[in-house]
């Protein structure tokens, strides 16, 4: 009996997948859609992008941050004898001989503005056209050479509806951000050109002093200088002060005092009429890996060499002589002529310092008294 049921059982099956062949072949629409060869494929599963992240935006316009700096640019015409730029050297825009031309940048209500000292240096009046159109004759308050910038002051009766900048940070700026140049380039009037940082705490460039400029390729020509850099919020980021070029034109390749360094100076000049920096009398180069091994020093040492010292200057009196290696300045380590120059310039004269220093294979502290860095002649 059981046998015979498993043969009834073949056969139904051996019939069904018989049938079921006959009717994909013939009738295929006769079948339902799961049991259809030809039933179309699954859509293909795509995994889902994550989103790009958004780039930050300006946070207004470039036409806006123009409109809200720009007022306070001003123009300058000097009377007075010229300083003019060499071919192939970094170029200071020029003054002729009878009238000289530069811009200027407000800085607060009372009427005080900043300049570059090139711009004004040996003029007997300096004239200063507001960009609604008045003409006032300002008062130098004082010039500092070696930064080359000078602090201007308009008279009373021009304070009246006065435009003031409004301060940035060139520390915040970052190489490849949007910046704006504001000035009076050949005295056509103000003008704003637009660029990007292109690099930062340019330095070693032989223009000033202390150096530690802003680089742009936003076009800077004869006229900007002392003219306003501002960031994409027309925030006052750096004073204009200098090109590089061959004829006296752009090249993209324009330099600013950062606006920190520029208040640090603004603020000296109106509360003294003067910068006035430490002094340690002391010549410096470079600590190279040859001098290093002929001095017998430690090897790896880092430092400055000095190569001479002042007769009678503070790090003559605290024990410093030449072949001295320079450490550090207080707590300020310095690796370089330039960091050692900046580091002295930052101390206050007539206060006391700890010098640390190698001779030879003895470490040395010495203590001294920091004196006032020698005015230079202009």
């Amino acid at each position: 009996m059981l046998r015979k049921l498993w043969l009834i059982f073949a056969q139904a099956c051996t019939l069904a997948l018989a049938t079921l062949f006959v009717l994909q072949t013939l009738k295929p629409q006769w079948l339902p859609l799961t049991l259809r060869q030809d039933r179309p494929a699954p859509p293909p599963v795509v995994a889902q992008a994550a989103p790009m992240p958004a780039l930050p935006a300006s946070s207004m316009p470039l036409a806006q941050a123009a409109a809200r700096a720009a007022p306070a640019v001003v123009s300058i015409g000097t009377s007075g004898r010229s300083r003019n730029g060499g071919d192939g050297q970094p170029f200071h825009p020029w003054n002729d001989n009878r009238r000289g031309v530069g811009s200027g940048v407000i800085d607060d209500a009372d009427g005080y503005l900043l300049t570059n000292h090139h711009v004004i240096a040996g003029a007997q009046r300096i004239e200063v056209r507001l960009s609604d159109g008045r003409e006032l004759e300002a008062e130098l308050v004082g010039t500092d050479p070696e930064t080359d910038l000078a602090l201007l002051k308009l008279p009373a009766e021009g304070l009246e509806r006065l435009p003031v900048i409004e301060f940035g940070s060139a520390k915040a700026l970052q190489v490849g951000d949007t910046v704006l140049a504001i000035g009076n380039p050949f005295d056509v009037g103000q003008t704003v050109t637009a660029g990007i940082v292109s690099a930062l705490q340019r330095q070693q460039l032989g223009i000033n002093v202390f150096e530690n400029f802003i680089q742009t390729d936003a076009a800077i020509n004869p006229g900007n200088s002392g003219g306003a850099l501002v960031d994409a919020q027309g925030r006052l980021v750096g004073i204009n002060s200098a090109i590089y070029s061959r004829s006296g034109g752009s090249l993209g390749l324009g330099f600013a005092i950062p606006v920190e360094m520029a208040a640090e100076v603004m603020q000296a000049l109106r509360s003294e009429g003067r910068v006035a920096r430490g002094w340690m009398g002391v010549q410096t180069r470079e600590l190279s890996t040859e001098l290093v091994e002929a001095l017998r020093l430690p090897a790896g040492l880092k430092g400055v060499l000095v190569s001479g010292v002042v007769q009678g200057a503070p790090a003559s009196k605290a024990g410093v002589k030449p072949g001295d290696v320079m450490l550090a300045i207080g707590d300020q380590t310095v690796n370089s002529p330039e960091a050692l120059l900046n580091a002295v310039a930052r101390l206050k004269p007539g206060s006391q310092v700890q010098l640390r220093l190698q001779r030879g294979a003895e470490s040395l502290q010495l203590r001294a008294t920091v004196g006032e860095r020698p005015t230079p002649r202009s």
